[in-house]
């Protein structure tokens, strides 16, 4: 009898740790696209870093790691996010989106339209804990691969980054 209580009891317990875990993701989510709106309605970063084509915002810590046609890979410790520009689309273009859209299925899917600018958020949970997020603004989109309790941390670094990208 003791063992079948032992057993019940783990059994609830685990029901209860994995409905908390699937909430904290939900509600990460929902914190990334409070995050990502707030981003795309306020003003843009001053740029602090530019190649050929384009000028863009860098926060503290992260640094530019290699650059190839319309491609930047940029770390942070041992966080990589690969910002990808098409530099003859303008802000309002979807076809960096509807392109993105076209790879995989996502979670999250929202899209944003300010000032002649069209914005999106794509999460695509890919296991437990490990979410791809991607966000992007007309022909540019920055993409990185997110623990769900940093998923609003990183989504407000790399809304920075996407926000302050300009066409040279």
């Amino acid at each position: 009898m003791r063992n079948i209580s032992k057993a019940t009891l783990l059994l609830i317990f685990a029901v209860l740790l994995l409905s908390a875990c699937s909430a904290s993701l939900k509600e990460e989510q929902n914190a990334v696209k409070d995050a990502v709106t707030l981003a795309f309605k306020s003003e843009p970063k001053e740029t602090n870093k530019e190649n050929k084509d384009i000028k863009y915002y860098l926060p503290f810590g992260i640094e530019v790691k290699e650059e190839s046609p319309n491609n930047i890979i940029l770390k942070s410790g041992s966080k990589t996010y690969i910002l990808f520009y098409n530099q003859h689309e303008e802000s309002n273009s979807k076809i960096v989106y509807n392109a993105t859209m076209k790879q995989k299925e996502y979670d999250v899917n929202e899209t944003f339209d300010k000032d002649q600018k069209f914005g999106f958020l794509l999460i695509k949970n890919t296991d437990k804990k490990i979410n791809e997020m991607t966000i992007g603004i007309g022909g540019v989109k920055i993409t990185s691969q997110s623990k769900t309790k940093q998923l609003a941390s990183d989504a407000k670094i790399m809304s920075e980054i996407i926000h302050s990208v300009t066409m040279k």
